[in-house]
């Protein structure tokens, strides 16, 4: 069968599945960053509280998580989540096995990887924050809900984009390792379409490319917003950020 038609889109091509598993890749990573955002905000919170016991269970977090493998944490949400879940039908009267749904587990062990990356990017970027700031948001009588939204989290989302992009090319790649769960994300659809046709080598290959456009296109996303961002700031601060 001719490479075209292979990579083609008509009833013997794998080019809409491949598209497909682009598609899903996108979605987990997306959805995983979500994750993470939410869980790296509160990690951050906990580790600038100057409460011991908060920064402790923080600082605790983006160890184990920035520490262990990845595919270890994918393997514990996905084959843990399932037991856990397979025990609760089993207490409510259920009988049978639950599975965790493949999407749903590796999205959240990708963002909870995420989230301990994106923990170090927030805290990061709340400490650049010129401290004059602060200080003179407070001699003002600003409340701290007034000065977290118009000081605090502007630039903190400004600081915090170019290590956000960075955690974002990572989190789209760990999404490769999702295809362990058995979800037809890129990797999968690439190793199927490898499998299926003997052609190993081409399909890998446009898997990488298809990973390498992803990528292109998120580095000029996340260039975009930080330059748009910047363009709000007086050149003074810019100078010294």
């Amino acid at each position: 069968m001719a490479t075209m038609e292979l990579i083609g889109f008509g009833s013997t091509g794998w080019g809409a599945l491949l598209l497909l598993g682009a598609a899903t890749t996108l979605a987990v990573t997306a959805t995983a960053l979500a994750i993470g955002a939410l869980l790296g905000t509160i990690v951050a919170g906990a580790k600038l509280s100057g409460n011991w016991l908060l920064s402790a269970m923080g600082s605790l977090y983006t160890t184990v998580f920035r520490g262990v493998p990845e595919l270890l944490i994918i393997y514990l949400i996905y084959f843990g989540g399932s037991s856990a879940m397979t025990a609760i039908g089993t207490a409510m009267g259920y009988e049978g096995f639950l599975g965790l749904p493949s999407f749903a587990a590796g999205a959240l062990a990708v963002g909870i990887i995420s989230g301990a990356y994106q923990a170090e990017v927030f805290r990061g970027a709340y400490l650049a924050i010129s401290k004059g700031e602060l200080e003179a948001a407070s001699a003002i009588g600003m409340h701290r809900g007034l000065r977290f939204r118009r000081i605090i989290m502007p630039q903190v989302l400004r600081f915090a984009i170019p290590g956000l992009g960075n955690v974002w090319q990572l989190s789209l790649k760990d999404s490769a390792l999702v295809s362990v769960t058995g979800l037809a994300e890129l990797m999968r659809t690439s190793q199927v379409a490898a499998g299926s046709t003997r052609q190993y080598f081409l399909f890998f290959i446009i898997g990488g490319a298809l990973y390498l456009i992803l990528t292109s296109l998120s580095d000029r996303v996340f260039n975009g917003a930080e330059r748009r961002t910047n363009r709000s700031m007086p050149a003074a601060a810019m100078g010294q950020a």
